[in-house]
């Protein structure tokens, strides 16, 4: 099932980027059709989302409101399974505690000339979560997106989930309306976005869009990205798995499975010096998937982009930061010396008793995260994406005398004489 990569030699660097590679290049962009749309709805606002949704979605409706009334709602809400409620409401809570340690403090202090010198955080005023899939999407997503938000102190959240048909999962209202979201808008794809990224007669105008989506999606995200602020281009689920002779075969197939389930153009790879492990994964994986439910996807997946790679212990730390996965799992007997060298990875999991999916869901951290190798220069979604910093910075008199020489040394260095002149002015008599 999942094909062998030596990692032992001097080219095999190259051939495990060639490899990350292929599923970089069959991601094919939609950058012209998504500018077009982009263009039309900034031409034609609602008249175009609603052209465009029935289009993509197909629906036959005279419909003219692409947002929920608050009856709709609280109606919608109610329908939602008493267990669902349950792990929805612990997941809160959950996530909500540990985003509420990320906030960042703002500080100030004076140095001695008196100049008082100091750094504030405030929150974005309003911001967009995005999420897909109408009937079949998620409240995690929901949840994960808006509760950082909401520690960060944003007064204002709105949510778009394809749902034209008013066919929307009840979960998905619920876990909104935990999160206080002020609307939620029934379209999805690139119009949406641009939707709330100028803003049309019934779409608001946002500060910052979030939220995960398909190819036209996350090109919209891309394409409108500096009028408004997104939160990353994320493509595809990963996971890379280590292990060892010690991890059980069974648990390693199941979470490899856990990633190839989400999207044919998913990626599984398993990492490890021990042979015998691959072959027992591999039987491990045909045997699991015959009574997967989405076994088609999960094979294409594991069959187009899943791998295993054999390597030296000494070189695991290389291969994963070369890899630089979204969801990194450790199950060896060395996983606190193998975490160390690791610099390049989303959210990692320690020990068989850690599998990706609960992080998915209700441990806590965020499972939005970098990916595609974006982990070698960024991180998963926190309260710190929502907050705007600014430094504030008051001079008094002893401070710009003293400090003016080197100003105006450097502002004439750099050939600036009106910077120079602007520090000058000040300290002539009488200012």
């Amino acid at each position: 099932m999942l094909r062998i990569l030596k990692y032992n030699k001097k080219n095999s660097f190259k051939e495990l980027e060639k490899f990350l590679n292929k599923r970089k290049i069959n991601q094919k962009s939609k950058t012209t059709s998504v500018i077009k749309i982009i263009q039309n709805v900034k031409k034609n606002g609602d008249k175009a989302v609603l052209n465009y949704e029935k289009k993509f979605s197909k629906i036959k409706t005279k419909t003219t409101k692409v947002f929920f009334s608050n009856k709709e709602l609280n109606k919608i809400s109610k329908k939602t399974d008493k267990k669902i409620k349950k792990a929805i409401d612990l997941a809160f809570n959950r996530i909500k505690r540990f985003h509420s340690k990320q906030k960042f403090v703002s500080f100030k202090f004076r140095d001695k000339y008196k100049n008082e010198l100091s750094y504030r955080y405030t929150p974005l005023s309003k911001v967009g979560v995005y999420v897909p899939g109408g009937t079949a999407s998620y409240p995690s997503t929901v949840l994960m997106n808006c509760v950082p938000a909401i520690v960060a102190g944003v007064k204002n959240i709105y949510l778009a989930t394809p749902s034209l048909d008013s066919k929307i999962n009840p979960s998905i209202v619920y876990a909104a309306k935990k999160c206080g979201v002020k609307k939620i808008y029934k379209t999805g794809g690139a119009h949406t976005i641009a939707a709330m990224a100028y803003g049309t007669k019934n779409f608001e105008k946002v500060d910052k869009i979030v939220g995960p989506g398909n190819t036209f999606v996350a090109t919209a995200k891309k394409e409108v990205f500096g009028d408004v602020g997104i939160d990353m281009v994320a493509g595809p689920s990963e996971v890379s798995v280590v292990a060892d002779k010690t991890a059980a075969p069974d648990l390693v197939a199941a979470d490899l499975i856990a990633q190839a389930e989400h999207d044919i153009f998913a990626q599984s790879i398993l990492i490890t010096d021990n042979k015998n492990l691959i072959n027992s994964v591999n039987l491990s994986l045909k045997k699991q998937l015959k009574k997967l439910p989405k076994k088609k996807i999960a094979s294409q997946s594991l069959k187009k982009f899943g791998l295993a790679i054999l390597t030296k212990k000494n070189k695991i730390t290389e291969v994963i930061n070369t890899i630089a996965p979204e969801h990194l799992e450790v199950s060896t007997n060395i996983n606190n010396k193998i975490i160390k060298g690791v610099k390049n990875a989303g959210s990692i999991f320690i020990g068989k008793y850690s599998p990706e999916a609960i992080g998915d869901y209700i441990a806590g951290p965020n499972h939005v995260l970098p990916t595609s190798g974006s982990a070698r220069f960024s991180s998963g979604l926190s309260v710190n994406d929502f907050l705007k910093r600014h430094s504030l910075i008051k001079i008094t008199k002893t401070g710009i005398e003293r400090l003016s020489a080197s100003v105006i040394n450097l502002a004439k260095h750099e050939n600036l004489e009106g910077h120079a002149n602007s520090v000058k002015i000040r300290l002539k008599k009488g200012n």
